[in-house]
């Protein structure tokens, strides 16, 4: 059943100013350029204690100038484009992206590392292997692998290869991660030999069933960003990072009597189950075009989802089936976690394509009353080359301590930072690696931050060259700020 304009301004009245924190959680709430606060201070003295107690204190530059972190806390390199080595022999595949973390065999921790490379294998000095049985388009650089961390060894090997642009993704409750393609090419395009702009699912702990990769064409072709499972009710989230126009949140319903589990998806037919676009309006029962319109902490939309014309977009992109009027667009749709009973969302920035803008993002989605908050917002970031302001949140994970950490791809210096409930922010880590010069630096932005599953380890990977660390130390529970 939709929830309609009427309902929800309705309910909207009923309870007045309650909608506007509706949901589960807390509002994850700053004003406009808020996130460039205090709470980011990188040089100094002092501690957390100064921060009233969220955070770790200052961020201590790397001698090695890598990653600078809070004092007491350490890094380790798991995986190292073109130095560290597969089990084959091949060295790392570069560009790492979506990640998330698995329960391995006798306490090993499983990874699977999207590896975002675009276009033909020539184009990418080091492209996914193409293993046998494993590849979907011998023409394609992309794909994932397959970390085993154990103690102080580490072991990888190729999940999928033959796809392109694996962006971010989501894993899966049975235990299983789900790779997005964040491309349209079809056969014939960018040396491509088959259609891409799908997702694929890859079992970190059974390497059989990798085996003869089949695309989920039933979620549909277009430039994936990342995607969620609803375990309640057995719904998939999905984004669309694109632009011109901007992207669409989608929602998959499976056709009835399907039941989740290892290698179903993969059964579906091509048509299967319902692939929608959201289309929001606001308490007075008024049309959202886009979702830069908010610019208040703690607004609330609902949220009613419109039928998919083609979803294999076979002459028109997804995005472009639609008229004005018909769904709710947003500039860089990026990544998303379930947690709280819901979906956290974000979108990444907003320039001169969209009404408002903005340098990043988070929403929540609550299924059981289909309405989507404004959690963070970032305002335009005046100085993106200063340390100590973030912007264009990314990847995105809910932390077992409380809040949310959030890898930034923004402009200049780059950073994870996390985000109390109650809005307050924090740097965890920066960026040191130089990929620029001395005169013009620059620094790759931050992917895949997920923690392990005792939540012990915080991995992140910095996307160029290509590297994935895992981050221990002093984590403790962050007060509300």
């Amino acid at each position: 059943m939709s929830l309609t304009r009427r309902d929800f301004a309705r309910r909207s009245a009923i309870t007045g100013a309650g909608v506007a924190l509706a949901g589960s959680v807390g509002a994850l709430a700053t004003a406009p350029n808020a996130l460039a606060s205090t709470d980011t201070e990188s040089v100094g003295e002092e501690s957390a204690d100064r921060h009233g107690g969220v955070g770790y204190g200052p961020l201590v530059p790397d001698p090695e100038g890598v990653l600078a972190l809070p004092a007491g806390f350490s890094y380790r390199v798991i995986t190292y484009s073109g130095r560290t080595k597969l089990e084959s022999g091949e060295f790392t595949p570069s560009n790492h992206d979506g990640t998330s973390t698995f329960d391995g065999p006798r306490g090993a921790t499983l990874l699977v590392n999207n590896h975002e490379l675009k276009g033909t294998r020539d184009t990418w000095k080091y492209p996914v292997p193409l293993t046998e049985g494993l590849v979907y388009d011998p023409a394609a650089s992309g794909g994932c692998t397959v970390v085993e961390v154990r103690h102080d060894t580490v072991a990888e090997w190729v999940g999928i290869a033959g796809t392109s642009t694996n962006c971010a993704g989501g894993n899966t409750p049975w235990d299983t991660w789900l790779t997005c393609e964040e491309t349209e090419d079809k056969a014939g395009q960018s040396g491509m030999t088959k259609d891409h702009g799908y997702v694929f699912e890859v079992d970190p702990a059974d390497r059989r069933r990798n085996r003869n990769p089949k695309p989920i064409k039933a979620l549909g072709r277009y430039a994936h960003e990342a995607v969620v499972v609803d375990a309640k009710r057995g719904r998939l989230y999905l984004t669309e990072d694109a632009a011109t126009p901007n992207g669409l949140l989608y929602r998959w319903t499976p056709p009835q009597g399907f039941e989740h589990g290892h290698g179903q998806l993969r059964t579906l037919a091509d048509d299967a189950g319902a692939l929608q676009a959201f289309k929001c309006f606001d308490s007075g029962g008024r049309f959202v075009d886009d979702l830069s319109r908010a610019t208040k902490i703690g607004t609330v939309y609902g949220v009613d989802w419109v039928d998919v014309p083609d979803r294999d977009a076979r002459t028109v992109s997804v995005r472009k089936q639609f008229a004005a009027g018909e769904v709710t667009r947003a500039r860089k749709l990026e990544g998303m976690w379930w947690g709280d009973g819901g979906v956290y969302i974000v979108s990444s920035y907003a320039r001169e394509e969209s009404p408002v803008q903005h340098d990043g993002q988070v929403w929540f989605y609550d299924p059981k009353r289909r309405t989507l908050t404004l959690k963070v917002l970032i305002g335009v970031n005046p100085d993106p080359s200063a340390d100590g302001s973030f912007d264009g949140p990314d990847n995105i994970t809910v932390s077992p301590y409380g809040g949310l950490v959030i890898a930034e791809d923004g402009e200049g210096v780059q950073h994870l930072f996390g985000a109390t409930d109650s809005g307050r922010t924090y740097p965890i880590a920066r960026n040191e690696l130089n990929i620029g010069t001395e005169e013009e630096p620059a620094y790759s932005e931050f992917t895949g931050v997920t923690f392990s599953p005792d939540g012990r380890t915080l991995f992140a990977n910095i996307q160029e060259p290509g590297i994935m660390l895992a981050i221990t130390g002093p984590w403790k529970r962050q007060k509300r700020g």
